[in-house]
């Protein structure tokens, strides 16, 4: 009881046509322009049962309607508006590699001014032309991009992941980044300078990340593995990747410190072709095409002696070269008595100096 008119809803009067001037109090208005009041408005009771409408709640999402809950002819119209754009969602691998990168950021020692100054000795950051930090435990490459002029710099041994302060190196030339943990060499677009880069033992997954370094018009030397010291990349497991990566980038003289153009690269392609040879060893004699028969290096007859010639003109030269020579005796001779003879004379005039 006493409950009868809480669930009313408010219901407005039918559409009425627009036509202007047919209202008394606004004759220029169309009656759908005039504001409705409050009289024109009829409560019609909710019939017992009806489930009531929730109240809305300031700050509160609302609920999404069900088909029920639309009028009719309306079903499926909001359904194009509430679809979202597909996102593309990063690969579990860039995931990985971005909490990785996090984590790295998130500990380990940064550049500073002062470690710069106390490691070189200079007072400023652009006298710095060589700069070794191998082994800090650097993370952060911080005021790196401030050595403006830096020419040399070994980063080797560190736990740097993002290289970004290195895009201003315009300077630099030589840049070892062995042993971190670099997955993205996009930063290093900017070095025009560079010539020697060492990439081994870092997170290079495909070949794609080096495509930025194909406009290093100076780029001659890159390394990706190492085996020496045991570094290598992902992306070295490919058997043909060094072959991909001198198409990419043409202008290579040296892949992991094995030449393939330039003075040296024949020696290398020999051993190469060495090594093939001697890993099918044990390959079928059908597979092996037959060797060709060994071949001197010199024509036949080269060691044999060759008879002496008689010429004119040689024996002539000799005879001329004995007759000097006996000149040259008799010479000889005459000068010896001259010199005797010169002794004795001398030696009689101190005896007769004495006897004064």
């Amino acid at each position: 009881m006493g409950m009868e008119g809480r669930g009313e809803e408010m219901v407005t009067p039918p559409d009425v046509p627009h036509t202007p001037g047919t209202h008394p109090l606004f004759p220029q208005m169309c009656p759908m322009c005039v504001p409705v009041p409050h009289s024109h408005t009829t409560r019609v009771p909710t019939p017992q049962g009806t489930p009531r409408p929730p109240r809305w709640v300031p700050g509160a999402t609302p609920a999404p309607l069900s088909p029920q809950d639309l009028p009719a002819g309306m079903e499926g119209r909001g359904e194009e508006a509430s679809e979202e754009p597909e996102v593309s969602k990063p690969s579990e691998e860039e995931e990985e590699e971005e909490e990785e990168e996090e984590e790295d950021e998130g500990s380990g020692v940064r550049v500073t001014p002062a470690l710069l100054k106390a490691t070189t000795g200079e007072f400023s950051l652009e006298s710095i032309l060589l700069l070794r930090l191998r082994g800090r435990g650097i993370a952060h490459l911080g005021c790196l991009a401030d050595c403006s002029n830096l020419e040399w710099l070994d980063l080797s041994g560190n736990a740097i992941a993002r290289l970004a302060p290195l895009a201003a190196l315009r300077a630099l030339a030589v840049l070892n980044l062995a042993a971190n943990r670099v997955a993205s060499v996009e930063p290093l677009r900017g070095c025009r300078s560079l010539r020697q880069l060492n990439l081994a033992g870092n997170r290079l997954r495909s070949l794609r990340q080096l495509r930025c370094l194909q406009g290093l018009r100076h780029l001659e030397s890159l390394r990706l593995r190492d085996p020496r010291g045991g570094l290598a990349n992902p992306l070295c497991a490919a058997p043909a990747y060094r072959a991909a990566l001198a198409a990419m980038l043409p202008g290579l003289k040296a892949i992991d410190g094995q030449r393939v153009a330039g003075r040296g690269s024949e020696l290398f392609r020999l051993c190469r072709e060495l090594d093939a040879a001697l890993d099918g060893e044990g390959a079928p004699a059908a597979a092996v095409a037959p060797a060709e028969p060994p071949q001197p290096w010199v024509r036949a007859g080269f060691w044999e002696a060759r008879p002496a010639r008689r010429s004119a003109v040689l024996e002539e030269a000799t005879r001329q070269l004995g007759q000097a020579l006996r000149e040259c005796r008799e010479l000889g001779r005459r000068a010896d008595d001259s010199i005797a003879q010169a002794q004795r004379a001398l030696g009689r005039r101190q005896h007769g100096d004495f006897g004064f």
